[in-house]
């Protein structure tokens, strides 16, 4: 099995799953073009489409696969189903459902705070996670539909996930992610190290993932709430404006 980042839009990560038989899925096709060009280069036919969500800049190019191949199955959440919020939707998923494609498997971990049908596809043989707009490197979705306690909870999920899996994540914030982490825990080696690497990595136009859930646990403001050094952090800053 292959993983293969493919940029959309402005920011956006689409991925393609491609199994040793050369069919592929696609997760959150934000635009058909690349996508359509990536198969092509990659050598392999599409057979699935994967949704973690529902907006625009994740599904926007699924009208245009579908268009030129009408049986593609086309995965999303049941919410996302019973609103009518995916073009195509023929299979809606719940949490712990199981899709494959060939010998590949993921497992659906329902994640609502981004959206309330936002789910992670969890391929634990293969050591991945796509995650959407729920967990980024170093930073996490905003709250459109659910609220921060649902927020939390979808996260402390993906953050119990076995620490060496690939983190394959919804958009390109990973540098401004990690200044803002800096800034909340200006005294963490990882950090410092981590927004270091990245920044070197975007100037050479390099896309920064996968990360990993051993990473966010050590960089990830979102994922380190409980750490000491945040809670000094906000001493230091209770103490300057007393």
């Amino acid at each position: 099995m292959r993983i293969v980042p493919v940029p959309c839009l402005s920011d956006n990560y689409a991925y393609l799953v491609i199994a040793d038989d050369g069919r592929a899925a696609v997760v959150d096709p934000g635009e058909a073009p690349p996508i359509v060009a990536a198969l092509a280069r990659e050598g392999a036919t599409l057979a699935a489409i994967w949704a973690t969500h529902h907006h625009p800049d994740h599904v926007g190019g699924v009208k245009a696969l579908l268009a030129a191949q009408p049986d593609l199955e086309v995965v999303g959440h049941v919410y996302d189903r019973d609103h009518g919020r995916i073009t195509g939707l023929t299979r809606g998923v719940a949490d712990g459902d199981t899709i494959e494609l060939g010998k590949v498997r993921a497992r659906i971990i329902h994640n609502p705070g981004h959206t309330l049908g936002a789910i992670s596809l969890w391929l634990e043989d293969e050591a991945a996670v796509f995650t959407g707009d729920t967990l980024f490197a170093a930073g996490c979705g905003r709250l459109f539909e659910g609220d921060a306690p649902m927020m939390h909870a979808s996260l402390q999920r993906l953050a119990a996930l076995p620490p060496e899996t690939r983190v394959y994540f919804g958009h390109e914030y990973t540098a401004s992610n990690l200044r803002f982490a800096a800034h909340t825990e200006p005294d963490v080696p990882a950090i410092t190290a981590a927004l270091a690497d990245v920044t070197a990595r975007r100037a050479r136009n390099e896309p920064t993932t996968p990360s990993t859930i051993a990473t966010e646990l050590a960089t990830n403001p979102f994922l380190r709430a409980s750490a000491p050094s945040q809670f000094a952090d906000r001493r230091r800053a209770k103490d300057t404006f007393k």
